[in-house]
């Protein structure tokens, strides 16, 4: 085997490690911390810097000790406590990253600050290497490892910049040091990777489990489409009672489509973070008009209420079988938007439009339904939040965005009470 093939084997199975086990994982935040968990996190932070303030600066003084940067760390925790958001389930990006963030100043920022203005005596040194252990139970290894890092490293600029004048450490408490830090680092990236590991298994033991029932359910289903073809085949000779019993036939075929797409759409949905690399050349039109036509409709006027309008084809590239999904979820959302509104669907009230528009393919679907909620609008493709308490599980906008993120598209939306919504799919075009 020559060196070229063993460096191209090599490279793509570095390339699929790293997708699998550091990129991809690092979407987990779909198991989010609960409010609970959030809310005693900052209850901890906001009483627990003050009162070691007292411990190590009035019960058992330490060298230095800074009561502005104790109260300060103490408000960021307060923060968890007083704004609802950052304690809301699942937390928004934005909270995500704040939350973040003020672990990060708390954690390994402050104590690494502390244990060099503190020369690393016995009190900082075993703090700094309980902290790494808190830091990778709070959050996932891979940005704690970051974190530790770049926290150490600006608290070292920081202190050689502005920071107490203290003396170089003995040589025989630097080894120390370096061994009782590293054993503390090791321990909490392991404990990490196995909290991370334990996670994912958990997922994909319900997805299992999901794909266990999908095929229970459809065995009971395909009973029930041989019994519709034999309500058909004994319409023919029922006479007067055939047209009754052709329709029965009829709806119970449709029945079987419809619960089988849904079982199929409910699968893709939960896996969220197992999307194929896989991409090929799309033609939107086509796309749309297949997803139209394949989807099981309800009634006949379901079907004529949506409309395609192809203004002008586009290419794109990603993968086939999720785009349909995607616009297998928007047209499902619409219909089910359109049937809440008071009115009966027209035909036109679910347009999809394919176009362009400044060098980028768009699709649009617009339907005059029930509308979105302002307040709700920033949190539908948050993953397990739905406007649908009933039935929603908050998965099918969070899947649309993924899928149409890793074709490096933006999804938005548009939406007014009463007035319906427009989602906007904005593609790169293919060349």
């Amino acid at each position: 085997m020559s060196i070229r093939v063993l460096y191209t084997s090599g490279t793509g199975l570095l390339q699929s490690w790293a997708s699998n086990e550091v990129v991809r994982p690092l979407l987990e935040p779909v198991l989010h911390p609960s409010r609970w968990r959030i809310r005693a996190l900052g209850l901890s932070t906001s009483v627990g810097y003050p009162l070691f303030y007292w411990i190590w600066g009035k019960l058992l003084p330490q060298p230095y000790e800074s009561l502005v940067l104790r109260v300060l760390m103490g408000v960021l925790g307060l923060c968890l406590l007083v704004f609802p958001r950052l304690s809301a389930t699942p937390p928004s990006r934005v909270a995500a990253a704040l939350f973040t963030a003020i672990f990060w100043i708390t954690l390994p920022l402050f104590f690494s600050w502390m244990y060099f203005c503190n020369h690393g005596n016995t009190v900082w040194l075993a703090s700094f290497s309980a902290m790494f252990l808190i830091y990778y139970q709070l959050t996932d290894w891979r940005i704690a490892t970051l974190g530790c890092i770049s926290g150490v490293a600006i608290a070292w600029v920081l202190f050689n910049a502005v920071g107490p004048h203290v003396p170089d450490m003995p040589l025989d408490q630097v080894l120390t040091s370096v061994v009782v830090i590293s054993f503390s680092w090791f321990m909490g990236l392991v404990l990490g990777i196995s909290s991370s590991n334990l996670r994912r298994e958990q997922l994909n033991y319900t997805l299992g489990t999901m794909g266990i029932m999908a095929h229970e359910l459809r065995t009971p289903l395909a009973t029930m489409s041989l019994i519709g073809d034999a309500v058909r085949n004994e319409a023919a000779e029922c006479g007067t009672s055939s047209e009754m019993m052709e329709k029965l036939g009829t709806r119970l075929h449709m029945l079987v489509r419809n619960m089988n797409h849904q079982i199929d759409m409910q699968i893709a949905n939960a896996r969220l973070m197992r999307l194929p690399l896989h991409k090929e050349a799309i033609a939107a039109a086509e796309l749309v008009r297949q997803a139209v036509a394949d989807y099981p409709y309800r009634s006949t006027r379901e079907r004529e209420c949506v409309q395609v309008l192809v203004r002008r084809d586009f290419l794109f590239e990603g993968s086939q079988a999720l785009f349909a999904q995607v616009i297998d979820n928007l047209l499902k959302n619409a219909l089910r938007s359109l049937a809440a509104a008071t009115t009966a669907s027209q035909p036109g009230d679910l347009l999809i439009e394919v176009g362009t528009l400044h060098s980028r393919g768009r699709i649009v679907i617009n339907d005059r339904g029930v509308g979105i909620d302002p307040a709700l609008q920033p949190r539908i493709f948050e993953p397990f939040f739905s406007t649908d308490r009933g039935t929603g599980h908050g998965l099918g906008l969070a899947f649309c965005e993924r899928v149409i993120e890793s074709a490096n598209g933006t999804i938005r939306v548009k939406s007014e009470p009463a007035r319906g919504a427009i989602f906007t799919i904005e593609l790169p075009l293919l060349a």
